[in-house]
């Protein structure tokens, strides 16, 4: 049994932890020996490395705990200090007594108290930014006279930065800080930048962006709002190789001057006029002129400093051309192929002066020309050349878009036949896609080519969405609308290492929850829908967030700080809905938004917004019960269990009609909701699922639930033994379906079922919840962390439809990596292979039509090694087994 990969607040070596008591995890190697189970271990932390080599922690020693706990374990040990780097190992023992032990790991603290900060909030005077045209630059020069050991660069610029040293930009992440609500919370970034840093002179200098701090408008926004002028902290901090120390503070002894970004807007876009750009003014040999001012101390932003802990945005990816059209003369649109969001880096040669502007898009009109109509218009980027007879690269920092083409004006290509020599050559275009650069913890594959298709459809928009929040759109709203946090939850954890960025959503909850507990709809909340528009900001559908994105935390990677840490926010929310409630229905809301009907998509349509903001809320008071209970609040367990089972009473005399069987209006999300979250009461769920079954089938196997309804709808399926519905509703190809996009040439999920076609954005993930019925029903996995088995509970049942050959899927379990693969390998037989990581145990389903039939690694199941047969079920046998690999054969 061995340690493979260690974390420290779910990161592998994090700089600037601003936890003081931070949780521990590792995960195991794969092993070909079964049944590995971890009974103790002991994490030993010190200052020193070396010292850890003769087990000697001085910090912290946790001694040997008799526990299989591997996932969140909470440092106990002396104070932490900020900027200190501190070392850890782990030793384990397994179920035979053997104890084997990890390679040393670090973590480093960041600034955690206030005290810590020398350095100054800077900006431009008043006087020059009220009449700025361009955002300001920094900059400053200073000298090291010692051989340097190490370096960090503490960094908060407002709303977003690029920081530079000796003429280069440090590292490669963009769009940093990460956007928050500024008013109660602003992030500060770590560098290291030890290597960049220069024994002699240096210089540092900060490109600002206004991002959302400040949206002042020009071309496009969803808002105009401001929390300030665009200001930085800057503070590096640098250690000598003979221990000595120093700290350069952004002050009044920096300098300031006007940029070559002329416009600056998250949502209009970005003007860069290369001709302002004064040369090597970020480095050490530049001699400032006029055009410097010195910097002022500007006031600090309201929100607390905290260290940013999500995983940094990147580009990920790149596309070329894939074709390139000239509708009208002198105009040129580029098809890159793919629907992503995030900019291009162009390489262009021409005059001083020349101006090129790119406006991006999802769709062409029928003209050939880009259509911004359903995502936001005017949206452009614009480049001036310098025109030294030098080819210049450029690409956007500081404001991105969800786009597939591309128009550009003012250029031409290398082959074109203009001979106009006034018009710059544009040499290269790329469009580069943006998002966080977070290790992919799943992947799937099956026989079926429109699975495939449609698994990489709706992980395109996933990803298209992950910023610093996870966002409705990359485009018209760049908002955090909250409902798709935790209905698609389960669906981005399948592919993507996303607990940061969960627990980040927890915190821009918390600063947007209002005084009397209600949770508004978006997270931050930087647009403030009037009474008039209520619905779109007090809605149990999304504010559910709150409760059920911890609780998917605590299932996923054993995060119970994070309800430690919001439990009376929780509890503020229910008390709030309780007391809005009229006798426990809730009356207003968004329900079951964008589902299907007779009208265009939208506002509700087939199931009344009572019945599921109420069921919603049911079922966050069911989910905060057994929180309390799990952090032994005794009264409150037994409170809102009464008031769960109050709910469910008030919701059945309301909806359920006992004639017809059927909740509200019969329709889908109407009955499928109730099923899954537990409302129908035992007597009545066949004839509910039938219903609900009758009605898809009627419809051609086609949805008609919406944004909230249709995980639902799939979940009531699948956990009736019914994905063979499900997996017939992905065969189809007319409206409403995911085969209707693929089929009308969609990239990307769309907002709406038929939305290549009706308009709207073209990338939204929020109707992507077949993506979590691809694991957890086609591959059948499905786990949940137990704290009182302090480890993972997994369980394997494949669904095999008919039509359907073959599916693999993995997912890497903070434990380890799970895998299931199966395939039909001749006429009704099976062939089954699972992975089960180390120190958890799981139940596997094997499909098969009689227990004799089946085999594991060549023997019959019965006798074979380390496996109970538990039972068999509905064409399945049951099998209880520990960690390691398993070959089963069966007659299907």
């Amino acid at each position: 049994m061995q340690v493979d990969e260690m974390f420290v607040e779910s990161k592998i070596c994090p700089l600037g932890v601003d936890a003081l008591w931070p949780a521990f995890a590792w995960s195991f190697t794969d092993s070909s020996e079964r049944m590995q189970m971890q009974t103790a271990y002991r994490i030993i932390v010190s200052r020193d490395e070396s010292n850890l080599k003769r087990n000697f922690g001085e910090i912290w020693d946790s001694g040997k705990i008799f526990s299989k706990k591997n996932v969140h374990i909470l440092y106990k040990g002396s104070s932490l200090q900020s900027r200190a780097r501190y070392y850890w190992k782990v030793q384990i023992w397994d179920q035979k007594k053997r104890m084997t032990e990890s390679p040393v790991s670090w973590w480093e603290m960041g600034l955690v108290h206030e005290s810590d900060w020398s350095a100054m909030w800077i900006g431009e005077s008043e006087s020059i930014s009220g009449e700025r045209t361009a955002m300001p630059l920094f900059r400053h020069a200073f000298n090291l006279n010692k051989p340097i050991a190490s370096a960090r660069a503490y960094v908060s610029g407002l709303g977003h930065y690029e920081l530079r040293i000796n003429g280069k930009k440090v590292g490669d992440s963009v769009l940093e800080p990460g956007w928050t609500h500024y008013d109660k919370t602003c992030l500060y970034c770590v560098h290291d930048v030890t290597e960049v840093l220069n024994e002699g002179p240096n210089a540092i200098g900060v490109m600002l962006g206004n991002g959302f701090f400040h949206v002042a408008g020009g071309r496009y926004t969803k808002f105009k709002h401001s929390f300030g002028t665009p200001r930085c902290l800057i503070q590096l901090e640098v250690t000598f190789t003979d221990g000595d120390y120093i700290q350069i503070g952004s002050g009044r002894n920096w300098h300031t001057a006007p940029g070559p970004i002329t416009f600056s807007s998250i949502y209009g876009g970005e003007d860069y006029d290369s001709r302002r750009l004064q040369a090597d003014w970020d480095q050490p040999r530049f001699a400032p002129n006029e055009q410097w001012k010195q910097a002022v101390e500007v006031k600090r932003p309201a929100g607390k400093l905290k260290a940013q802990a999500i995983t940094p945005l990147k580009v990920m990816e790149t596309f070329q051309p894939a074709h390139i059209t000239q509708p009208v003369p002198g105009v040129y649109v580029v098809d890159f192929g793919q629907n992503f969001s995030g900019w291009v880096e162009i390489c262009a040669k021409g005059r001083s002066g020349s101006q090129i502007t790119l406006s991006p898009a999802e769709v062409v009109k029928d003209t050939g020309t880009v259509n911004q109509k359903w995502t936001g218009s005017p949206y452009k980027f614009t480049f001036i050349l310098n025109g030294d007879d030098e080819e210049e690269t450029w690409a956007p920092r500081f404001s991105y878009y969800g786009f597939r083409y591309l128009q550009i004006e003012g250029a031409i290509f290398p082959d074109s036949a203009s001979s106009d020599t006034d018009i710059p050559v544009l040499l290269r275009v790329e469009g580069q896609m943006i998002y966080p650069d977070t290790k992919v913890r799943g992947n799937f594959l099956s026989s079926d080519l429109m699975l495939n298709r449609t698994h990489d459809l709706i992980n395109r928009a996933i990803l298209s969405n992950m910023k610093s929040i996870f966002t409705d759109c990359p485009h018209r709203e760049k908002l955090g609308w909250l409902e798709q946090v935790h209905l698609m939850g389960p669906s981005v954890a399948f592919n993507y290492d996303a607990e940061s960025l969960f627990i980040k959503t927890m915190e821009d909850i918390r600063d947007a929850q209002l005084p009397d507990g209600m949770v508004p709809t978006t997270a931050p909340e930087y647009v403030v829908f009037s009474d008039q528009w209520r619905c779109f900001r007090d809605s149990v559908s999304w504010g559910a967030a709150y409760v059920l994105v911890g609780w998917n935390l605590l299932h996923t990677y054993g995060n119970s700080r994070i309800l430690t840490e919001h439990y009376e926010g929780m509890k503020a929310y229910i008390d709030y809905l309780t007391n809005s409630s009229d006798r426990l229905i809730i009356q207003t809301g968004l329900g079951d938004w964008y589902d299907v009907g007779d009208s265009t998509p939208g506002f509700v349509q087939n199931t009344p917004v009572s019945h599921t903001e109420t069921a919603m809320f049911y079922h966050i008071v069911d989910v905060f019960a057994q929180i309390a209970s799990l952090l032994n609040y005794s009264e409150d367990a037994v409170k809102y269990g009464l008031l769960r089972e109050d709910i469910k009473s008030s919701f059945n005399e309301t909806f359920f009609d006992l004639e017809t069987h059927q909740y509200a209006t019969g329709s889908q999300t109407s009955n499928a909701m109730p099923l899954v979250l537990g409302l129908v009461q035992e007597p009545f769920r066949e004839k509910v699922l039938s219903h609900l079954i009758k009605d898809i089938h009627l419809r051609g196997y086609h949805t008609t639930a919406g944004d909230i309804g249709h995980r639902y709808v799939l979940l009531a399926l699948a956990q009736n033994g019914r994905s063979d519905i499900i997996f017939e509703m992905t065969r189809q190809t007319g409206h409403p379906s995911y085969g209707y996009q693929l089929a009308h040439g969609a990239t990307t999920l769309t907002e709406a079922w038929d939305g290549p076609t009706v308009g709207k954005s073209q990338n939204h993930f929020m109707l992507g919840h077949l993506e979590e019925w691809l694991y957890s029903g086609l591959a059948g996995i499905q786990f949940r962390y137990d704290t009182d088995f302090e480890s993972y509970q997994i369980s394997i049942q494949p669904a095999l439809p008919a039509g359907l050959d073959e599916v693999t899927a993995e997912y890497l379990l903070l434990a380890g990596r799970i895998h299931v693969s199966w395939k039909r390998s001749g006429p009704n037989r099976l062939n089954l292979r699972v992975t089960i990581p180390a120190n958890c145990v799981a139940d596997i389903y094997v499909p098969t039509a009689s227990v004799n039939s089946v085999l594991e690694s060549g023997e019959p199941i019965e006798t074979a090694r380390n496996l109970e047969v538990l039972r068999t079920q509905s064409g399945y046998v049951a099998v209880h087994a520990g960690s390691g690999t398993y070959h089963f054969e069966s007659i299907v």
